[in-house]
This record gives structure tokens, C-alpha cells and sequence, in this order.
């Protein structure tokens, strides 16, 4: 008989369907899930403050460049290498997109898929924080148009409404992270491998551990961006060497990782479910916390937002 977990999400985005989402959906297949105001588990991200109300044993989940804080919460599912038995490694492309869609299938048409490439490279963003992006497009620009389908630097007349739909007609995808930190992956790379557009990448500089770098252009791997340009104009100019890098798997072994892994990721929620660790949120340093108008030094650290 599955056994009954009584839970909630707090602190999540605004279009975040508690009943529709990651967690949620894994979890009901080998729990009864009650979402409940009076948890005995509540899975928070790092939008608001809502967790603070919970003495129940908090899990954190971040797709955030964000540090987990252990004096505020039991367990963490986040994209950092911390070495804390507590901590999950979930990446937030975990959370985004099905692994299984980045195992290639071996009868696939390249040559089609090449021949519909109707542009040459694209970016998609709404945030004007994250300068380095901002200024690699203008730079890839003077090359060659680089259509931008966000709500940040558009030059197509509106923002596209399918993402998805947008770049698979692009040879190439700008694909820079918001912040640069290991381990710190999201959906900027896993969307333009899914349509099969190579994805120019930047952020994570452990991003090797995650996807094979000879199916995109790794900015790691290049000893300058002038050189990463150099190579963008060689493969656009060459469709052969281009064909190349879609011919490689996205997976090391074209397998989905260990940690994307449901059964893994199962196995650690079996861990915090059966573990009678006293919440952190019912310890004298956490009430010492939760008086202090702005606990600054203890809160995450945050160097990035989403997009």
C-alpha cells in the first residue's frame, strides 16, 4: 500500500501548478500526495518568503544560481555540487524538460532537419541584466543577423510565443546562462539540443559533466571568443563539419544521467521521508533568525534571476 505524504509548495513562480509539476507528478506514483495546509513536508523555491510560516521539515528546491542554506532548510534539490548528503543535484533543466528527450534516436533525417534551417542564429531573452549575452550578440551581429524573439533586444517585431517552434529554424542558438557557476544549468542549452539547433553555450564551466561538448560549441573550450566566433563562421560556412556536431549524442553515452535518473531522484525523497531529523525550522537558531528584520548574513546568497 502507498503511503499517504501530506504536502505543499510554497514560494514557487506565479504560473507554478501545485497539483502539475515535477515533484508532484514523479511523487504520485509512489505516494498518495495530499496537498495540505498543514504539511508534514513543504517543498519551497526561492520566490518569496511563505516557507518561513512551515515548522514542518522544509525542502528546498532552486533553479536559481543560489546557495542552499541548511540553517533554513532540511534538504535541498538544487543544480550545486555541495557535497551535503541533504542536497540533491537537480539541475533546473531537470525539472524543465524530460531527459529522455535528449537521447537521440538513430533514424533521424539530418539532412532534412538541415534543410530547414531557414536562419542562422537566434536569442531568446526578457532579462537586460545578464551584460555578457548582450554583448556577445552584438558581437556574433556584425557577422551576420542574429534574430532576437525575446522581449529583450527583438528585432523581429514582437516576441515569439513558441519558443520552441522559433529556434529549430536556426542553425545556430545563443545559449548563455543569466551567471556563470558550477554546476549551474538550465533550459538554455536543453532547448536548442531538443530542435536540433547547436547551441553557442555559456554559464556552467563544469557543463562537460552534463552533456557531450562535441554537440554544441562549449565557450569553455575555446582560449578566446574571438576564437568561439571563428569557429561559428567555419561551421556556418561548412555544412558538412556542422552535420558533425548534430550527429553527436547530447548524453555522454547517449544515456539520461544518474541524477535525472526518476528512481534516483525517488530514492531521495525516500531518504527525507524516512528520515527523523528534527526540522531545522523548530531549532532556537532559526527562531533567532525568523525576529531579524533583514538577516541578510544568512540568507542565499543570489547572483542571478531567472531568464
Amino acid at each position: 500500500m502507498k503511503r499517504h505524504i501530506k504536502l505543499n509548495f510554497v514560494d514557487f513562480w506565479d504560473t507554478f501548478d501545485p497539483f502539475n509539476n515535477y515533484f508532484y507528478n514523479l511523487l504520485e506514483k509512489y505516494y498518495i500526495i495530499e496537498i495540505s495546509d498543514d504539511p508534514d513536508f513543504v517543498i519551497c523555491s526561492s520566490f518569496g518568503k511563505d516557507y518561513r510560516k512551515y515548522k514542518c521539515i522544509r525542502i528546498l528546491y532552486t533553479g536559481e544560481n543560489t546557495r542552499p542554506n541548511f540553517h533554513r532548510y532540511d534538504y535541498a534539490f538544487s543544480f550545486d555540487y555541495t557535497g551535503n548528503p541533504n542536497n540533491y543535484r537537480l539541475p533546473f533543466y531537470a525539472f524543465y524538460i524530460n531527459g529522455c528527450d535528449l537521447v537521440r534516436e538513430s533514424d533521424v533525417d539530418l539532412e532534412k532537419i538541415m534543410a530547414e534551417k531557414i536562419g542562422f542564429c537566434n536569442f531568446v531573452y526578457r532579462n537586460p541584466k545578464a551584460r555578457k549575452r548582450a554583448k556577445f550578440f552584438q558581437r556574433l551581429s556584425k557577422y551576420k543577423r542574429v534574430d532576437s524573439g525575446g522581449k529583450y533586444l527583438n528585432n523581429i517585431g514582437a516576441p515569439v510565443i513558441d519558443k520552441l517552434e522559433f529556434i529549430k529554424k536556426y542553425k545556430f542558438t545563443i545559449a548563455f546562462e543569466n551567471s556563470s557557476h558550477p554546476g549551474y544549468t538550465s533550459e538554455k542549452i536543453v532547448e536548442p539540443l531538443k530542435v536540433y539547433s547547436l547551441p553557442i553555450y555559456w554559464g556552467n564551466p563544469l557543463i562537460h559533466r552534463d552533456f557531450n561538448t562535441k554537440s554544441f560549441l562549449n565557450y569553455y573550450d575555446f582560449e578566446s571568443e574571438n576564437a568561439l566566433i571563428e569557429k561559428i563562421i567555419e561551421l556556418d560556412r561548412n555544412d558538412d563539419l556542422y552535420l558533425d556536431y548534430l550527429k553527436q549524442p547530447c548524453l555522454h553515452g547517449n544515456k539520461i544521467s544518474h541524477f535525472l535518473d526518476p528512481e534516483s531522484v525517488i530514492d531521495h525523497f525516500n531518504y527525507i521521508f524516512n528520515n527523523s531529523k528534527k526540522p531545522v525550522a523548530q531549532s532556537s537558531f532559526d527562531r533567532v533568525l525568523s525576529i531579524h528584520k533583514n538577516p541578510s548574513t544568512w540568507v542565499e546568497s543570489v547572483s542571478g534571476v531567472m531568464q
